[in-house]
């Protein structure tokens, strides 16, 4: 609301800032549109200011459908009218188009979240993912996440990597310099960290611990490189009280993963770890937290994420506050011994934890 209280906004103005959100879906239609069609690319290929004839001319596209977009996009501030007949890109538009993290972002809200989101009301009153249900009858999207549609599937990684690649290198200093020997990664996904740590470490062996889905595409990758001598697997649910986690790990790292999990069963998985871990062991927890975010781009775009995970991941995890992580790591009978905020030039915050 152009960053104005509700005390300095006028009723008029709020009527209208009312509109812009009942309109709202329709308008990022619209971004998808102009985008997916080339106009956007179109007009900044051009730089400052084109024709709209040029651009149903040169993109085979009617008149009709070219100025309905385009008119809804003024309204929102993507383009601007020069005249009636010319129009340029907005700094809005710009970063639509050019933003890598506004890309990602797009691509997983209309990807992943678009069809499902209408049953938000639904989940919050079953605490159920109903809108996965648009994709496949699973429990939660990690049971089906290397069945889905190679576009879906495409823009989830990109969306998770998004939020984690540019922490890596920091990450691996800081858990490297404690020279661990043998590393849980736990809900290790595609192996991205997995192979970072063998990458790093030369002498370094790793555990992957995830569900069969996950880990049959983190062991086909790990053969792809070479490095099925250095990374063994483990299959587990670890919203199965019976099912524990081995002993033996020097480190135990878990990256966007208690996320994924409800308090309660954070406090469940953190006792699982707690149970396998030695007094030695150190366990990493590396949470993008919403409450420690440089800009404020990065807190909406996190706790707009929570709805995801109500509406399509598991129905009753979110985002979390780094307060309310530490609080949960205390009840598994752990404790907090060191904090790296905002490590690298990323939107992360590493727990180092240890048993109490």
């Amino acid at each position: 609301m152009h960053n104005l209280t509700e005390k300095q906004l006028s009723a008029l103005d709020a009527k209208f800032e009312a509109q812009k959100l009942a309109f709202s879906p329709i308008v990022f239609q619209t971004i998808i549109a102009l985008r997916d069609l080339g106009v956007l690319e179109y007009m900044f290929d051009n730089f400052s200011e084109v024709d709209i004839a040029d651009i149903c001319k040169d993109l085979n596209l009617s008149n009709y459908g070219v100025r309905v977009l385009l008119e809804m996009a003024e309204c929102a501030d993507i383009v601007k009218y020069v005249n009636k007949d010319r129009v340029k890109l907005t700094k809005i538009g710009f970063f639509i188009l050019n933003d890598e993290l506004t890309r990602v972002n797009l691509n997983f809200v209309n990807d992943v979240c678009y069809d499902g989101a209408k049953s938000l009301t639904e989940c919050i009153k079953t605490g159920k993912p109903e809108g996965l249900k648009v994709f496949g009858n699973w429990k939660t999207v990690y049971e089906g996440l290397s069945q889905l549609p190679d576009k879906i599937k495409t823009s989830w990684f990109e969306f998770d990597h998004y939020y984690s690649d540019d922490a890596f290198p920091k990450a691996l200093e800081i858990v490297f310099k404690e020279k661990p020997g043998y590393l849980f990664d736990i809900g290790g996904n595609t192996g991205k960290w997995s192979f970072a740590c063998c990458g790093y470490d030369a002498d370094v062996k790793v555990k992957i611990l995830d569900l069969p889905g996950q880990l049959n595409v983190a062991r086909k990758n790990a053969e792809e490189r070479g490095l099925v001598d250095r990374i063994d697997f483990h299959q587990i649910d670890l919203l199965d009280e019976f099912q524990k986690i081995p002993q033996g790990a020097d480190a135990v790292w878990m990256s966007q993963f208690l996320d994924c999990f409800s308090e309660d069963e954070i406090v469940q998985i953190l006792k699982n770890v707690e149970q396998a871990a030695s007094k030695e062991a150190d366990i990493y927890i590396m949470e993008p937290f919403f409450d420690n975010q440089a800009y404020p781009a990065a807190k909406y775009s996190l706790t707009g994420t929570s709805l995801y995970f109500t509406t399509i991941a598991n129905g009753n995890s979110k985002m979390y506050s780094c307060e309310v992580m530490k609080d949960l790591v205390a009840k598994a009978g752990l404790e907090v011994v060191e904090v790296y905020p905002l490590i690298g030039d990323s939107y992360h915050t590493i727990l180092k934890c240890r048993k109490k």
